[in-house]
């Protein structure tokens, strides 16, 4: 255990067992993994190698993409316009975002955006990356945009669109762009080390995403479901595949962590994933306590669930959130939250009053049954039973 660092609450010893055992077994470079129960931190862990090329340790300050894990963030932000009563799911896209209305999608509710079923699941035409990475060329795109499927009929993971979707209705009605808005109601409010649109000030910090070669064919999945997410991802004719850029895109570069992507370049560490989502059940934390009792049961309501169009395995969404399947790293019903591709998670358990979070450098192929996120809640569960006997 000597790569691990940081701290546990007495009783929670097996969680740093399972980390360490991630190292050893499960193909860990350099990792965080964080959890609250009743408002208190009780997990707070790190190690391995934050920079593979130079060696540089993890440190109890590191951040890192955490790709769709952003999701749960963006999806705090619309459900708390829904709680003051500004954002009504129900109510037409178009009502806010009058240009949405193009290409016979005048009648679509905001909940088909929240929960993947829209239909707009990638951009028609790949932009450049000086485009993709502004925000007015993708959002003028999708609203002219008409969708390959009947909204509402099914569901497809929308896996960069939704960001643009769900963050033009927040900014449409708040007047701030989704990353401004996360930093006033969301991450200042919590003392959150995570940024939707980094400033360049935090970029030392910030630890390198080793990423997934798809194409290399001794690619290894970890799990069921990312076994059916590899043959997806290496479909030509999947819409997980379509290009997005003229150009590839580099998760490294400047210029796409200093983007406002809301679906998939929130940058943070495993600490303030924890403390986001432990914010919104129970207590809430430190005093903090965003989401109402009726937010969090409507936060962990399906309302789209069966085969993904996308993402080809099954999936199950609530209004912007993951939520628990059965085998796969949330515990119980009830379980909110999303993860991220190459394995990063953030969740709230309101059952069992647990905020989890895990972040990671070194992607991997795998699904929300990852091995190394499997293991970790499991033992936080584990010990919740000794804890509280």
């Amino acid at each position: 255990m000597s790569q691990v660092h940081g701290e546990v609450a007495p009783g929670f010893e097996r969680v740093r067992d399972a980390f360490a055992a991630n190292f050893e077994h499960n193909g860990e470079v350099g990792a965080a993994c964080s959890a609250y129960h009743r408002g208190e931190k009780v997990v707070d862990l790190w190690g391995g190698v934050a920079d593979a090329e130079t060696g540089r340790p993890w440190a109890e300050d590191s951040i890192i993409v955490v790709a769709s894990s952003t999701k749960g963030a963006t999806a705090i932000c619309a459900n708390l316009l829904v709680q003051r009563g500004e954002l009504d799911l129900d109510a037409p896209v178009a009502r806010y975002w009058p240009e949405f209305a193009a290409a016979g999608k005048q009648d679509i509710p905001v909940r088909h955006l929240l929960c993947h079923q829209v239909g707009l699941p990638a951009l028609d035409e790949p932009l450049a990356i000086e485009d993709f990475l502004a925000w007015e060329p993708p959002v003028r795109a999708l609203a002219g945009q008409r969708p390959v499927w009947e909204p509402g009929t099914t569901h497809g993971y929308h896996a960069m669109t939704y960001g643009w979707l769900v963050g033009e209705v927040v900014r449409r009605i708040s007047g701030k762009s989704l990353g401004t808005f996360f930093a006033d109601e969301v991450a200042g409010p919590l003392g959150l080390d995570f940024w939707i649109g980094l400033p360049a000030s935090e970029e030392s910090r910030v630890s390198p995403m080793i990423e997934i070669d798809l194409e290399d064919p001794e690619i290894e999945p970890k799990g069921e479901r990312a076994r059916e997410m590899l043959e997806a991802a290496t479909d030509q004719k999947s819409y997980l595949t379509r290009e997005q850029t003229t150009t590839p895109l580099d998760l490294n570069s400047r210029g796409f962590r200093a983007a406002e992507l809301p679906a998939g370049n929130g940058i943070t560490d495993a600490r303030s994933l924890a403390r986001m989502y432990a914010s919104l059940i129970g207590d809430g934390v430190d005093g903090v306590r965003l989401f109402t009792d009726e937010t969090v049961r409507r936060a962990s309501t399906p309302l789209a669930e069966g085969p993904d169009e996308v993402m080809g395995t099954r999936s199950r969404f609530g209004p912007g959130f993951y939520l628990y399947l059965e085998g796969g790293n949330m515990v119980q019903d009830g379980a909110f939250g999303h993860g991220g591709a190459g394995g990063s998670v953030g969740f709230a358990d309101p059952q069992a009053d647990i905020g989890f979070g895990y972040v990671m450098n070194k992607m991997q192929m795998v699904g929300d049954d990852d091995p190394r996120t499997v293991s970790l809640t499991r033992a936080v569960h584990a010990s919740l039973n000794g804890v509280n006997r």
